[in-house]
């Protein structure tokens, strides 16, 4: 799998400066966002025709409570996020789900777009363990309708990121 890019709109997103400075071997996905849809890595899936389990999504939590501390969990879009065991990978009490404002402000991304990659400021980020499991996986590429797609242990990497059973169902 080469650098690879669907074409000029497809450049120029944080994510994609990200792995190009980095150097990592990624493959840019983009397809027909239909506005109308909230299920946005389930879309995502369907549209590229890729096995669900693939597909990543990205979460913001708050440990806090405040919205001051943040952090990333990225679970595969056929369940949801434990968030218990999220809270345990993380080393703190409990988790909640990030206020919507919030997670825009810290991560420069908008819901149903935002990448764990080149994020405004890098959060502590939690990877549910199954991305290791496949060749590759898919997560946004920073805008709706664009994902990237790449080793789940070049993604790990990336993000200096904790693996751990973070996803129920």
């Amino acid at each position: 799998m080469g650098k690879k890019s669907a074409g000029k709109q497809a450049a120029g997103t944080p994510a994609l400066t990200a792995l190009d400075r980095a150097g990592v071997a990624h493959t840019v996905h983009q397809y027909h966002h239909d506005d109308a849809e909230t299920a946005f890595g389930e879309e995502a899936a369907r549209e590229l025709g890729v096995e669900p389990s693939r597909v990543f999504k990205t979460l913001v939590v708050d440990p806090s409570g405040d919205g001051k501390h943040l952090a990333v969990v990225v679970v595969p879009v056929t369940g949801q996020v434990d968030l218990k065991a999220a809270a345990q990978a993380l080393g703190v009490k409990k988790l909640s789900m990030a206020d919507r404002h919030a997670a825009v402000q810290r991560t420069g991304y908008v819901p149903g777009g935002i990448s764990p990659l080149g994020q405004r400021q890098l959060l502590p980020t939690v990877v549910d363990s199954s991305a290791l499991a496949a060749e590759t996986v898919f997560v946004s590429a920073g805008r709706r309708g664009l994902d990237v797609e790449l080793a789940g242990a070049d993604l790990v990497e990336l993000l200096d990121a904790t693996t751990a059973e973070i996803a129920a169902g």
